[in-house]
């Protein structure tokens, strides 16, 4: 127990009441001079939240910030040596990046318009009633959690091209490996690195691992280092203090609590990947402008369609940092490598792009669908999606893959006969239409192959 400081724990059983669940997960720090108002502020907050802390001065509050993080702090503004609002503007100033709630017996108009410049949250007057401390903190918190909400939203939707939804579909035997050791990672903080051609699914298979972990219910948070200015890249990542001590929340402080993922992170400049690095290592960040770190609980995934391994004997990615987030390397396989999910992903967009564009869906016949398989796919999933969106709204297939088969629907793709025929002739467009090593690939005799092209006229 520090000096000067009570820590109290929110017991495991409380339930939520009326002053909203936002409480159940917050950090709180209360200062005050006097111990009879502390202990008051404890007493009704400790059953409702995560934690709560305590300190009787302004110096005791600093050495507390320095080794942790709130997201609310209750001030009493008159304390002996300084007043709250001198502190607060003094922590300001180094980097306090939790909200505030101003307590105080006097309420001056003077002390309010410096409570706003000061960027309080609330303004409580003494005496007040627990109900009404309770509903500020609250209100307090619900502001910060909708600025959170809003900021992601606004990032997510700012994110250059779509932002990948959905889960990591598919039967093939690539896919199944992938999945399971998704599955294998969840319940870790272990940092894993995605790599494979762009358009594989890097970002899908992050968000199932998020999805699949106990962050569940926190923030994903996806940031790709290659759209965002090298000068602003920090900025953006870390957080900042300006000149006027204004704060500004990085990505790492939104995403707190959930996943970080980090994609084209071979295009992250130097002097960030130095800054990763340290991150990673403490699970602190230093905001741009600020003079404390801020500890951080961040699952971290990184994604890369470069050589990583190259640019590091090129100069362009430090070693350590290399070896620190290449803890566990998941391939996502080119699409052309998995030809058996090519029919079920076809169909899985065709439905959706019929139904978000409010049009008439294509039938997927046989030939068509053989077509697909046929196809390499330089762009992988996102060439295929994007070829179905575009098909969806022109209302037919581009010529090259137009068919006139008579089998449609979940016939032609679920048919077994069918299904072996796209499976066989990708192995022979592979094999360059030998017939005798394409039924080496397959384990068959060459028989077997002759006698199905014939059948199929091939």
């Amino acid at each position: 127990m520090r000096d000067g400081m009570v820590t109290a724990m929110r017991p495991a059983d409380s339930a939520s009441d009326e002053y909203g669940e936002s409480l159940a997960g917050a950090s709180i720090l209360v200062i005050d001079d006097e111990p009879g108002m502390r202990n008051f502020l404890t007493k009704i907050l400790a059953p409702r939240c995560k934690r709560v802390e305590q300190a009787g001065s302004a110096a005791a509050a600093s050495a507390i910030l320095d080794q942790a993080h709130f997201d609310l702090i209750i001030l009493d503004n008159v304390m002996p040596g300084k007043t709250g609002l001198d502190w607060l503007q003094e922590q300001r100033r180094v980097g306090l990046f939790a909200d505030t709630i101003l307590v105080t017996a006097y309420a001056d108009l003077e002390t309010a318009i410096q409570a706003l410049r000061a960027g309080v949250a609330d303004f409580v007057l003494k005496p007040f009633r627990a109900n009404q401390i309770l509903n500020s903190v609250a209100r307090a918190l619900d502001r910060k959690y909708l600025r959170r909400e809003n900021y992601l939203l606004k990032h997510e939707l700012s994110a250059e091209g779509n932002t990948a939804r959905g889960r990591l579909l598919g039967k093939s035997t690539a896919v199944s490996q992938a999945r399971e050791m998704l599955h294998r990672l969840a319940p870790l903080p272990t940092p894993v690195l995605f790599t494979g051609a762009s358009g594989t699914g890097k970002e899908i298979a992050a968000r199932t691992l998020h999805s699949l972990s106990e962050r569940a219910e926190k923030p994903f948070v996806a940031v790709n280092c290659a759209a965002i200015a090298p000068d602003r890249i920090a900025h953006e990542l870390f957080g900042q203090i300006d000149d006027q001590n204004r704060r500004r929340d990085g990505l790492f402080l939104h995403a707190d609590g959930g996943t970080l993922f980090l994609d084209e992170v071979a295009q992250m400049p130097d002097q960030v990947q130095a800054a990763l690095l340290r991150v990673l290592e403490d699970q602190r960040v230093r905001p741009v402008g600020a003079e404390r770190d801020i500890p951080l609980n961040l699952r971290f995934l990184f994604a890369t369609n470069a050589d990583l391994q190259q640019a590091v004997a090129d100069g362009r990615f430090r070693a350590d940092l290399y070896h620190r987030i290449n803890v566990v390397e998941i391939k996502m396989p080119p699409l052309k490598d998995r030809v058996e999910d090519i029919v079920e992903l076809a169909a899985l967009f065709m439905e959706q792009f019929a139904s978000s564009l409010g049009m008439a869906a294509l039938e997927l016949n046989e030939d068509t669908l053989l077509k697909f398989s046929r196809y390499d796919w330089p762009g992988n999933v996102r060439e295929l999606r994007n070829l179905i969106e575009r098909s969806v709204i022109l209302g037919e297939f581009p010529e090259e893959f137009a068919g006139k088969g008579g089998m449609t629907g979940m016939a032609a793709v679920e048919s077994l006969d069918l299904v072996t025929q796209r499976h066989i002739m990708h192995v022979l467009d592979a094999c360059d239409g030998n017939r005798a090593e394409a039924a080496r690939r397959l384990g068959v005799s060459r028989k077997t192959v002759d006698r199905k092209c014939s059948s199929w006229e091939v």
